[in-house]
C-alpha cells in the first residue's frame, strides 16, 4: 500500500504530525497524570504517619510536673536603694579672737557642751590693766564735761566748748565698752551646744588674732545629717517627696523615717549627681558621724499591680513570655514588664488577675504541652523552707 502524498499546506502537516504521533501522546499524558496520583498518595500518607508519630509520642511522654503562682492584684513600689553618708548637723571650728598666752583648758575631747559655756581662757591682766585705764579715762571725761556745763550756765564757756567735751566723754565710754570687749573675749566659751571632737588648746600655748587658730571643734549631734547623692535620672521623682526610709549599718540595720531637709539645686560634681539632705532625729548621739547608711527611696507605688517573680519571665527573639497552666495545658503568653520590686516584676500587660503562672518547670514546656500542676500557690514564699 503506497504512503499518502505529502501534504503541501503547514496545516495538513500539523494534521498528518498528530495522526501519526496520538499514541505517544497518549501514553505520555497517562504517565503524568499516573505521577500526579502517586505524588498525592504519598503526601498524605505522609500526613498521616507524622499524625500517627505525634500522637503516639503524646501518649509515651507523661505531663511535665509544674508550681503555678495565682495572680492576685497587689501594691508595687518602684524605689532605689543608694548609699549615703552621716554628717553632724553643725560642724564648728571655735577660734581664739584674742592673741595671749592659754593659762587654762576647761574640757576635754568627747566632752559634751552647752552653748556659753566655757571652754578655755586666755591671761587676762593686760586686757584688765587696758579696761582700768579705760574706765579712769573716762571717769575724768565725766568730770570735766560736768565742769564745762557748769561753765556754760553761767556764760564762761561757750556752747562750742560743751559740745567738744560731750564728744570726748563718748570716745572715753566706747574706749571702756571696748577693753570690756576685749576682756571677755579672754573667756572662750562655746557658741553652740555639742561635742567636742577635737580639742586644740594646750596650756601655755600662745594664739595670735592675726593668725586665727584652732581652739577646738565642736559637732552639735542632737540631730544629723543624711547625705545621699541622687542620679540626674531620679531627681525628679525625688524632689517630689517629703520623707525617706534610712537604713543605717552600724546599728543593726535601724531603720529611720528621716524628713528631707535639703535637695540641691545643681551637680555638684561632674557625675551629675545631685546633694540629698535628710534630717535624723539623734537625742542620745546613737548616730555618729561617719556612719555608712542606705536610703531607701520610692519614686512610685502601683497599686492594684500585677506582678510574677522575675524568674518565671522568659525572654527569648526580643520578646518576653511566660506561661500559664490552662485546663492541663501549658499556654504561653506574652508580656510587658515594668519595674521590679525584690523579685517582683510589674507586667504591665498579658497577664489577667486569677490565671496560673507556671514559676517552675517552665522552662521545660512548649505552648500546648500537656502539664500537671503539682502545687499551685499564692506567694513565692510558701515555697521557702
Amino acid at each position: 500500500m503506497e504512503n499518502p502524498p505529502e501534504p503541501k499546506t503547514i496545516r495538513g502537516k500539523v494534521v498528518r504530525f498528530v495522526l501519526y504521533n496520538l499514541p505517544g501522546l497518549l501514553f505520555i499524558l497517562l504517565l503524568l497524570g499516573l505521577a500526579v496520583f502517586l505524588g498525592q498518595r504519598i503526601k498524605a500518607e505522609k500526613v498521616r504517619l507524622e499524625t500517627e508519630l505525634k500522637a503516639a509520642t503524646a501518649v509515651e511522654n507523661p505531663p511535665v510536673n509544674v508550681v503555678t503562682l495565682q495572680i492576685q492584684p497587689t501594691v508595687l513600689r518602684d524605689k532605689i536603694n543608694l548609699p549615703g553618708l552621716i554628717e553632724p548637723w553643725t560642724r564648728l571650728d571655735l577660734m581664739a579672737k584674742l592673741s595671749g598666752s592659754i593659762e587654762e583648758v576647761l574640757v576635754k575631747e568627747g566632752d559634751q557642751v552647752q552653748q556659753g559655756q566655757l571652754i578655755a581662757r586666755l591671761e587676762s591682766k593686760e586686757y584688765q590693766i587696758a579696761l582700768d585705764s579705760a574706765k579712769a579715762a573716762y571717769e575724768l571725761a565725766q568730770l570735766s564735761f560736768s565742769r564745762k556745763k557748769t561753765l556754760q550756765s553761767k556764760g564762761i564757756a561757750t556752747q562750742a566748748n560743751l559740745d567738744e567735751q560731750q564728744a570726748q566723754l563718748r570716745q572715753a565710754k566706747a574706749a571702756v565698752e571696748n577693753a570690756e570687749l576685749q576682756l571677755s573675749r579672754c573667756r572662750i566659751t562655746a557658741p553652740i551646744a555639742g561635742v567636742i571632737s577635737r580639742l586644740d588648746a594646750k596650756i601655755g600655748s600662745v594664739v595670735n588674732q592675726m593668725v586665727p587658730a584652732s581652739i577646738a571643734e565642736i559637732l552639735a549631734l542632737d540631730r544629723v545629717k543624711a547625705i545621699v547623692s541622687i542620679p540626674e535620672s531620679d531627681v525628679v521623682a525625688v524632689r517630689k517627696l517629703n520623707k525617706v526610709e534610712v537604713e543605717i549599718q552600724a546599728l543593726g540595720n535601724e531603720k529611720v523615717l528621716a524628713p528631707v531637709y535639703f535637695l540641691a539645686p545643681a551637680t555638684e560634681t561632674q557625675a551629675h549627681v545631685y546633694h540629698l539632705e535628710l534630717a535624723l532625729p539623734n537625742p542620745e548621739h546613737r548616730i555618729l558621724p561617719g556612719m555608712f547608711v542606705r536610703a531607701n527611696i520610692v519614686k512610685k507605688v502601683q497599686e492594684q499591680a500585677l506582678a510574677v517573680p522575675l524568674f518565671s519571665v522568659i525572654s527569648r527573639d526580643k520578646e518576653q513570655f511566660v506561661y500559664v497552666e490552662e485546663n492541663g495545658l501549658a499556654r504561653r503568653r506574652n508580656v510587658q514588664t515594668g519595674f521590679l520590686e525584690g523579685w517582683q516584676v510589674l507586667i504591665t500587660s498579658g497577664l489577667k488577675a486569677g490565671e496560673q503562672v507556671i514559676i517552675e518547670g517552665h522552662r521545660s514546656v512548649e505552648d500546648g504541652q500537656s502539664v500537671k500542676a503539682v502545687k499551685s500557690v499564692s506567694s513565692v514564699s510558701e515555697l521557702l523552707p
